[in-house]
């Protein structure tokens, strides 16, 4: 009987790292091989193809080098004998690939992303484990027209859901506002639940010019206005609480406004969405009045990668409000 076959992407991160002594820190290191081969009977279950992308930490994954890993999943997907894809990533920015991926890829095969907490010279070091279960997910058949998964510590977690929460802890990747959708238990995939809305954002163009605010208590209209004056064509801003800012930021996101640059606003708070619920000077209600986005339960980071995709598909203000809205004000 011949096994599935799977596409493990290598890109780099603390998977593929090791502490090099002339500095006493850890620096990608390991070629893919050398991280497989620590995958103990991973043979058993799949038969892999590796693809070397690149050898990378996390801050250095550009929006750029994310669409040219979209375009080699694709690229992958489009082989009849391949069942699915696993990516290793740098942890920093792996939930924003992700979600990238999972936004502007429709396939029913599973495409899984992967990480390390621990390098390889560490005590404990949780890459293989996380490979081994990462493989585990794809060749499951209840994988399937799941999305972008992230599988981390054993734990199966849908790229729409999950961040990064901590700096140190091997369970750092979670779905704060539902939990995990499975686990990997025996090796086996076990779903818990599953995602009501699924949305696309079909495009293989990216505006890169989108810039990200957080607002905080006194903040002021500057940082705005100088992200229009250097030429952003979109905004978004972490606001406070159920989507509100301090008075004093309103003359900046005019400003924006005016120059025809989308704003777009989600919370500082860890779940929860925004909402027009309050009607003051700078609340949700004023701030969708003048024309501004609500981006629901999404981190700031991802509400940008999201505005990103749309902005690369559309500069008509209906249809980016729908895009940016959708199931979360339908």
């Amino acid at each position: 009987m011949s096994k599935p076959k799977v596409a493990v992407i290598f890109t780099g991160g603390t998977i593929s790292m090791t502490i090099d002594p002339r500095i006493g820190a850890a620096i990608p290191s390991l070629s893919s091989q050398e991280i497989l081969s620590l995958v103990t009977n991973i043979d058993k279950y799949a038969e892999i193809e590796t693809f070397n992308f690149s050898k990378l930490p996390g801050p250095h994954i550009d929006l750029p080098l994310m669409m040219a890993l979209r375009k080699l999943v694709l690229d992958i997907l489009e082989q009849e004998a391949m069942t699915g894809v696993v990516i290793t990533h740098g942890t920093d920015t792996l939930e924003e690939t992700a979600y990238l991926l999972d936004l502007s890829i429709q396939s029913s095969k599973p495409i899984v992303v992967v990480g390390a907490m621990r390098n390889s010279s560490e005590l404990g070091y949780d890459g293989p484990s996380n490979l081994a279960a990462a493989v585990c997910t794809v060749i499951s058949p209840e994988a399937k027209d799941k999305g972008v998964l992230v599988v981390m510590n054993n734990e199966v977690n849908a790229a729409s859901e999950v961040t990064k929460y901590n700096t140190l802890s091997l369970n750092t990747f979670k779905s704060l506002e539902f939990g995990p959708l499975g686990i990997i238990d025996n090796d086996q995939l076990i779903f818990h639940r599953s995602i009501v809305n699924h949305q696309h954002i079909l495009t293989d163009r990216l505006e890169t010019k989108v810039d990200l605010i957080k607002a905080v208590a006194g903040m002021d209209s500057g940082l705005i206005k100088y992200c229009v004056d250097r030429g952003a064509k979109g905004i978004v801003i972490e606001a406070m609480g159920r989507g509100n800012v301090p008075p004093a930021m309103l003359e900046g996101i005019t400003y924006a406004l005016a120059n025809q640059v989308t704003v777009a606003i989600t919370s500082r708070c860890p779940t929860g969405r925004v909402l027009d619920t309050y009607g003051y000077e700078g609340a949700g209600r004023h701030l969708r009045n003048l024309g501004v986005l609500l981006g629901g339960d999404l981190p700031g980071q991802k509400l940008r990668i999201k505005l990103m995709l749309a902005l690369g598909l559309t500069r008509d203000s209906k249809e980016l409000k729908v895009l940016i809205e959708q199931h979360q004000y339908d």
